[in-house]
Formats: structure tokens, sequence, C-alpha cells
């Protein structure tokens, strides 16, 4: 059949037409918290239906419903594309107490026209705190009442829901009474007054206890009652039902008006106190605008019609209550049936758990099934898996599914793998569900022990206890269980440390390194060890970290006086003891000898001072601080005694300072002839002569007469060119090589015996002059 011009333009717009229609509609969900205000944004709504800036003009973005309902909440700007709210959203309004709430609709744009479907999810916020139905509640309770007896209190109402709603009840502290939260099928809590302890009405006759109920809300909400009890005379006994609990089935599309079930009680009693009247106790709203009891004949009624999706089902409170005030109470379960409606049901077969971390890619990690009572396109069951684990879902047969890896597992990065299963069936709207599935992983030893220092140094002191804890390492092992448990090892000590192993000990659990011995700074100053870390995997993994011990030094060496010498006197068996001869010319300052002492301490321990402690002319002598020098502190005179003893303590710095004397004996005497006689009165020069040979005496002194006669002539020659006092003090060691074998042992005429000269050494721990020490001369003299 031939078209006209203006048939063929309509019929080529109704081929577009069915060509838009036909565009399967896309799905864009917002989710946004309630009570957001007029003009806040929802979503980019054109970004995202693929809408750009410069299409928005022609495309004519608008929102569109079936019910004015919907599109009163929201509206688009026609500029940027963006949905914002247009009404103040309150999901209690909207959705009652609804577990989910959203709002549907439909954004149309044109050139060419398309439609999709937009849903916007309003979460609950915690806005509403719990309330009771009324704020004062009377009890009247009959003092025979026996402990244990239970009475329901009631529901508090919150319309905000899931963990905003209401949580608990708290009842203010009292000698009688506790509160107990039961939950009933439907998830609501409701509290029940539990007796503690038997009333008296002539002690107490009236209670007032404040009750709190809770939400779970952060920060929580509460509401409160106010509990007033009434405290009655006995009558014996309270009404009884036949059934403590009844149990009812209800289809969900039960029409209202139908009776649900008959409650029956009965009282012992006679008269007015066995009369008996129903009523429900205390419950929340929505179960009160449900259902209806006839006061007279305990006859329970639906009142409105049952929603199978909203509640499953329903807990009653009856209450039985008597003419003398004695209340009995039951429980009605009310079941609500569904009618064919159901969601598809995921049931996991089998899950391995845990998981090696090594598993290869495509083990099957668990076995689902997934079923849907429902038929045809509503029972068709398709699946999926949410979430960001390596894993993927596989189809089986006969509704069967597996999960598989899809990647390496690695147990130090993620300890476990959590994905959503969302299985949708094919109704219109789609039903679905989701389940969780948690996965394990297992250790496996991959990873060696690691130090948390490559390298540690630990300080002890000297002379500490054998046993005494020097530093304490610590290793981690990312591993689990036996794999990451470390133990510690000894793994050898440095090169430059001969024996250091042994001076030290590990514990193998804690890594506590302690001290096998004392040590000495004296001996040794540091040592390294190499301690191992290993775990207990098989096979085991282990790594190394260098422990330095540096021993720190202690006061425990007391000065040692190298000269003089110790004499017979002072230690049987010794040397000779040598002197010192002074001319009695000499003047103030005349260097008489030098005291010469060393510590084996380091640092301040081996600072050395020197003191005179005893003298036999105190105000003749003076010692150096320091130095160690004995020098005259005035001249000699007449009266002076021609011997002399001096005694010098020597001290070091350390904290308690340890120290040590030495003993000088001074001949006072122009020459040595002179001194001899002087010396012939000595006990301990009688004792050295006595066992020379009377040659050998002569021979020696001579020698010294010729030796003395040298110095003074010297010394003569000397002082009348200077006009200054003689000092015989030099720091050449050459002065005394050429007097050989001929100079005599046990006195000498100058500071120091012949065959030694000193000089000022420094401390490598101080910029000061610590102690002073002898070194062999050029030409040493025979013992």
């Amino acid at each position: 059949q031939r078209l006209g011009p203006g048939g063929g333009r309509a019929l080529l717009g109704a081929v577009l037409l069915c060509v838009c229609c036909r565009a399967a509609a896309e799905r864009v969900r917002y989710t946004i918290p309630e009570e957001l205000g007029r003009g806040s944004l929802v979503g980019p709504l054109a970004r995202d239906l693929g809408l750009s800036a410069q299409e928005l003009p022609a495309r004519k973005l608008r929102v569109a419903s079936a019910g004015k309902k919907q599109l009163k909440y929201f509206t688009v700007n026609e500029e940027n594309g963006n949905l914002y709210v247009n009404e103040r959203l309150d999901r209690e309004e909207m959705c009652g107490d609804s577990a989910s709430c959203s709002v549907s609709f439909e954004a149309l744009v044109h050139n060419p026209l398309n439609v999709f479907r937009v849903e916007v999810a309003i979460e609950d916020v915690n806005d509403n705190a719990p309330r009771f139905l009324k704020d004062n509640i009377h009890f009247e309770i009959i003092e025979s009442t026996p402990p244990g007896a239970r009475f329901a209190v009631g529901v508090a109402e919150d319309m905000d829901v899931g963990s905003n709603s209401l949580q608990g009840y708290e009842l203010e502290a009292n000698g009688y009474f506790a509160v107990e939260v039961k939950e009933s099928q439907d998830g609501s809590k409701f509290a029940e007054l539990v007796l503690r302890r038997a009333l008296d009405r002539e002690r107490e006759n009236s209670l007032r206890l404040l009750l709190t109920a809770l939400d779970g809300g952060d920060p929580p909400r509460s509401g409160t009652a106010q509990l007033w009890i009434d405290v009655t005379d006995a009558n014996d006994n309270p009404p009884v039902f036949a059934q403590e609990q009844y149990r009812v089935s209800l289809r969900e599309d039960t029409p209202p008006g139908l009776m649900v079930l008959n409650v029956s009680a009965s009282d012992a009693d006679a008269g007015t106190n066995a009369h008996i009247t129903y009523g429900f106790g205390k419950m929340p709203s929505k179960l009160l605008h449900k259902f209806v009891v006839d006061a007279e004949s305990g006859t329970i009624t639906l009142k409105k019609a049952l929603d199978f999706e909203d509640t499953r089902g329903y807990t009653l409170l009856v209450e039985a209550t008597d003419a003398g005030g004695l209340v009995a109470h039951c429980k009605v379960e009310v079941e609500v049936l569904d009618v064919n409606d159901n969601a598809p049901e995921i049931t996991i077969l089998s899950l391995s758990n845990p998981v090696p971390e090594d598993a290869p890619v495509g083990t099957v990690v668990a076995l689902l099934n997934v079923e849907d009572p429902d038929s045809g396109e509503n029972g068709q069951v398709s699946c999926e898996l949410s979430g960001e684990a390596p894993l993927s879902i596989v189809a089986s047969s006969g509704g069967s599914y597996k999960v598989v890896t899809t990647g390496a597992l690695d147990r130090e990065q993620a300890s476990e793998q959590r994905v959503t299963v969302v299985a949708r069936d094919g109704g219109r709207p789609a039903l679905w569900s989701r389940t969780e599935l948690v996965l394990e992983v297992s250790d496996v030893n991959d990873n060696a022990p690691v130090f948390e220092e490559a390298a540690y140094s630990a300080y002890v002191a000297e002379n500490n206890l054998a046993g005494a804890l020097v530093l304490r390492v610590q290793a981690r092992d990312a591993d689990a269980g036996a794999n990451g448990r470390v133990s510690y090892w000894l793994a050898g000590g440095s090169a430059g440390a001969a024996g250091a192993a042994p001076l030290v000990s590990v514990e193998a659990r804690s890594g506590a390194l302690y001290a096998q011995r004392s040590f000495d700074y004296e001996q040794c100053r540091e040592f390294a060890v190499e301690v191992r870390a290993q775990d207990g995997g098989t096979p085991a993994r282990s790594s190394t970290a260098t422990v330095r011990v540096f021993v720190l030094d202690r006061n425990d060496n007391a000065p040692r006086v190298l000269w003089p010498a110790t004499g017979p006197g002072e230690s049987p068996g010794a040397a000779p003891t040598p002197f010192e001869v002074v001319p009695r010319s000499a003047e103030a300052g005349y260097l008489v000898a030098k005291v010469v002492a060393v510590d084996a301490d380091a640092g301040r321990n081996a600072w050395l001072s020197y003191e005179l402690v005893q003298a036999s002319e105190p105000a003749l002598f003076r010692v150096g601080l320091h130095s160690g020098e004995v020098r005259t502190a005035r001249a000699v005179s007449e009266r002076d005694a021609a011997k002399q003893r001096l005694v010098a303590v020597v001290k070091d710095h350390g904290q308690p300072a340890l120290s040590a004397t030495a003993t000088l004996h001074v001949v006072l005497a122009e020459s040595l002839q002179e001194a001899l006689p002087e010396l012939s009165d000595r006990d301990g020069v009688s004792e050295i002569t006595s066992d020379l040979n009377l040659i050998l005496v002569v021979s020696l002194c001579l020698v010294s007469l010729l030796f003395v006669s040298t110095a003074i002539f010297v010394f003569f020659l000397k002082w009348r060119r200077s006009r200054s006092p003689p000092i015989f003090i030099t720091s050449d060691k050459e002065l005394y090589s050429t007097l050989g074998s001929k100079a005599p042992y046990n006195y000498c005429s100058s500071t120091l015996p012949l065959p030694y000269s000193y000089e000022v050494c420094l401390a490598s721990e101080s910029g000061q002059k610590d102690f002073t020490f002898l070194r062999p001369g050029t030409a040493a003299l025979p013992a």
C-alpha cells in the first residue's frame, strides 16, 4: 500500500519510538542519609547517565514517575544535570519501620528518547529517641508475690531501625526488682520486671523506680518512664492460664476481623477475687494496632492486615487480672506464613578453611547451592561475587556453584579473604540475597626473621656479676605459628676478640644476652658476637645480627708506686731502700726526688694526685699535686736532722678513690762521704752492708766519692755563673750512661735511680697529664 508524505513521517516516528522504548532501561542508584535539607546534592545524574554538559539543553533531562509522591522529594538542575533534594527526607515518615527504604523514579531524556531507572536509598540516622507509651506506669503487686515473679513492663518505641533502634533497658538500682530484656520473634525487645526479694507492705507500701530505654546509636539516645509500684494485701490465688504459651499460624493474606485465638485463665479463689478480665500487657503500639482482645472472653481478633515481609511473627503478652489485683501472664506466638514472594536462598555446602597461601590458581575453596522456592522466571537464579579478593564463582550442575582462586594468596598481606555471594532471581522486580564468605589464609614459612637492628651496641661496667643481663635483641617474623616462633643462638664472635663467644650466652626464647663471667676492662675492652635468629618452620629460616659489647672501666685498681722502690722495712725480702742526698746548702724549690706511680684503670680512674702525709720536718718538704715532684719548701738549715723520712700518698680520682703510699728517705749532707756516717746508724743500711763484702763496700765508697766530688765541682761552677740554686734534674737520658756499673744501687745523689729517666705521658681519655711512668735509660745498672 502506498503511503503519502504525511503517512511516511508518522510511520517513521512510530518506528523510532518503538526502538527507543525497547532500549534496555539502565539503573542508577544513590544512597543518602535521611534528614537532608532542601537543595542537598544527591548525585551527578547527568554524568552517571553518560550525558555531557553540552548535551543537556538538547536532551532535556527531567524526572518522571507513576506517582507524584516520589517526584516531590527530588528535582534535577537543568544547567548541570545534578540531582538535588527538593523536600526534607524523613525515613520514618516515608517507610515506617521497614528495614530498608528507597525511592524509585524514572529519568527521561529526549533526542533520542530514553528512560532510565533511578533509585535513591534512604539510610537511617539516629534522630529518634526511645519513647514509652506512658510516662508513668503503675503496678499493683500483692505482698505475697513470691520472688522470681515476672511483670511485663512493655516495649518502648523507637522509630529508627538497625543499630539505631531500641537495644535494651536499665532499671534504677533497688533492693526488690530487676529488669530483664526479652526479644520477641519479630525482633522487638521488651522488658520484664523480675521480683528478686519478697515484698512487705507493712515495711514499704510503694516503690518509685526509673526505667530507662536505650538505643544503639552513636551517641545513644534514651527515654525514661516512671514505675509506680503499689504493694497490696495478699490475694492468695492469682489467675492461672490454661497454657503459658500459645502458638498460632496465620497466612499473610488473612483478612482483618478474623478470630485468631481464644485464651483462657482460671482462679481458684471465690467471689470477686475469681472474676477475671483479659487485656494486653505492655507492648509496642504496632502490636496494639494489629490485634484486639475481648476483656471478658479472652478472644483475640486480627485488626489489621499482616505483611510477611514486614514482620514474620508477633509475640502478644496477654494479662489475666482478678478482682484482687493479681495478674497472670501468657504469651501468644503468632507466626505469619509467607505467600510466594521468596528471595533466593544460598547454602554453603563445603568451605575449605583455612586455605594455604601457596595454593595454586584454580583451587576450589567453596561449594555453594542456591535455591529459590518460587517457580518460573522468579525461580531462575544467577550468582556473582562482590569484593576485591582473588576469587571467582563458576556455575556447576543442579544449582551448585564453585568458588575458585584466580590469583596468588599472601597471608602476610591479608590473613583472610572476604567476598559476598549475591544471588538474584529473574522476577520483576528481582529478589536477591547475599551471604559472606570468609576464608582464612594459612601460613607457609616464606619469611625469615628480621632483627630490629642490624647491629646492636651494649655497655657493661666491668666487675659485673656472672649472669647479669647485657642486652636484649629482638627479631620479628611475619609468619604465624611455629613458622613465626623465633629462637636465638650464638653464631660466633669477632676475629679480634679471642675467646669472645664464651663471654656471653643468649636465651633461646627471649633473645636476652647474659654475661657468662665477670668482665675485666684491663684485659678486654670490647668484643663482638653474632646472634642468629631462627624460626620454627620446616625448613627453618634464619638471619644474624652483630652485637658489640663495650666494657666500661671501674676504679678497681689502686695506684702502683714505681719509685721509690719498697725498702726492707716495708716489705720482707724486698730490695734495699734507696735514699736521696740533699745538700744542706739547698734552697727552697730544690728537687729532691720524684714519686712515680701508675694506675691500670682509665680516664678519671687513672688520674693521679700526690700528697705528703708524713714527714720528719713537715715544713721542709712539699710534693707537687699532679707531678709527684718532692721539693724543699724552704732552705735547709743546720738545725734540721740529717735523716729525714717522707711518706707520700698517691690517690686516683675514682669513686671511691683508691690510694697507695711511697716512703722516701732523705739524707741532708754536702757530700756522699759526709752522708755515709749518717747512713751507718740506719737499720736498713746495716742490714744491706752486713751482706756485702767489706772490699766491695770500700770500692763502692771510693767510686761514689769520686762521682760526688765531680758533681759538686760542676755544681759549684754553675752556681758561680748563674747565682741560682743548684738543681740536679735533667731530661737528658744520656747523663748517666757513662757511669756504667760503678754507681751504687742502694742510693742516688739525684732525683731518680741512675738507670731510669722519666717523662710525662698523656692518657687517651683526657687532655690532662694523668700519670707518669718509668722507661729504661740508655745504660741500665745491674741488680
